[in-house]
């Protein structure tokens, strides 16, 4: 699933604060796509499913 950077990010500063949600702006890409960066969405402490489930397992729309 393809999830814009800007809600992943948004996310991130939810839960882990501002410098975590920097750092992801800086290393994700654009589109961020649950399985092929399941590593890197794990550094900053999500768990990809989850993050899909979270969507309803729906792709919101990706520019």
């Amino acid at each position: 699933m393809q999830i814009p950077k800007a809600m992943v990010v948004e996310r991130i500063r939810t839960a882990g604060g501002a410098e975590a949600a920097d750092r992801a702006d800086a290393e994700l890409p654009e589109k961020v796509d649950t399985d092929r960066d399941a590593e890197l969405l794990r550094r900053f402490e999500l768990d990809p499913a989850e993050l899909a489930e979270g969507l309803g397992g729906q792709s919101p729309a990706v520019g």
